[in-house]
């Protein structure tokens, strides 16, 4: 048995639809956040690393250097050959829309990469922007705008310091998916004050808008954060592994199969996580939701194909 007979796995999606493996290459490219230059906050949200928005840490190599880099990492892993640039880190649409055109077209310059995943806000993602990714899509190139949400309550992002709320992520997704971009919404389970009722809530009203992939993993507690302060003092209980797997399944068997899932856990690195330090386990906690799955009896992929 593998994960993919019963997710429809991005990995698998590109797949059939490219006839070869497609790896994303992460990207730095050097931008911060409205919830921490001081135009929707300061000190952004309680679960993101102080340490890790530092001005040495937003110093990188070139859009070209961080692609042939991480090129030659992946065709040693995997041997893929082509590539989505992924622009990850921070928020990614936080800046005039010709200046992401030039970063952008600096990443699709490279003929082994056919499309970008830009990682962004729900309250960052102007017309103009929307237009821009669009028109890469009308090119021909694979497109996906990656909105982080994390729960559709408003009171669980005030909670946390999003310095937005669920109208902006309605706004965006609908105004998104009227020029055809593909969206892929990203969600945290275990968030302070949420457990599996709210979870599931959180995706049916997700589900409801109309999304293309999903994103989901537990919340972390790493160092140098509020969130860390809180669990130090026992007002953060984190998610129990079983409980996450338990619910992670859920969220799978609710979702339609149409809808890919570009990602089912995540991990935190070794010397900043806090708890659960399940978290750092990832092929654990896949292996689990797959046998999870398994025992539920609830093939995906043919119906997804």
């Amino acid at each position: 048995m593998t994960l993919a007979q019963y997710v429809n796995t991005f990995g698998q999606d590109l797949l059939r639809r490219y006839g070869e493996r497609v790896h994303k290459l992460a990207i730095n490219a050097g931008f911060t956040c409205p919830n921490r230059s001081g135009e929707k906050g300061r000190g952004g949200c309680t679960f993101c690393n102080n340490a890790s928005f530092t001005p040495v840490a937003r110093r990188q190599p070139g859009v070209g250097e961080q692609i042939a880099a991480g090129r030659r990492v992946i065709a040693k892993r995997t041997g893929a050959r082509r590539f989505i640039a992924y622009f990850q880190a921070y928020t990614n649409t936080y800046d005039e829309a010709d200046r992401l055109a030039a970063l952008y077209e600096e990443a699709l310059r490279e003929p082994d990469v056919i499309g970008l995943s830009v990682g962004t806000r729900p309250d960052c993602v102007p017309p103009e922007v929307l237009e821009l990714l669009a028109g890469y899509r009308e090119r021909g190139y694979e497109v996906w705008l990656e909105l982080g949400l994390q729960s559709a309550f408003d009171d669980t992002l005030e909670r946390v310091n999003r310095g937005h709320g669920f109208a902006e992520y309605r706004e965006t997704v609908t105004a998104a998916r009227a020029r055809g971009l593909p969206v892929c919404t990203h969600l945290i389970v275990g968030l302070p004050g949420e457990g599996r009722e709210r979870a599931l809530a959180t995706l049916d009203q997700v589900l409801a808008l109309g999304v293309d992939g999903l994103k989901i993993h537990p919340l972390h507690v790493v160092k140098g954060t509020l969130l860390a302060n809180q669990w130090r003092r026992g007002e953060y209980r984190p998610l129990d592994f079983h409980d996450y797997i338990r619910i992670a399944a859920d969220m799978v068997e609710r979702t339609p199969p149409e809808v890919v899932f570009h990602r089912l856990t995540g991990t935190a690195e070794p010397r900043l996580l806090l708890a659960p330090h399940w978290c750092a386990w990832k092929w654990r906690v896949l292996n689990a939701i797959e046998n999870e799955l398994a025992a539920r009896r609830r093939p995906r992929l043919a119906a997804a194909v």
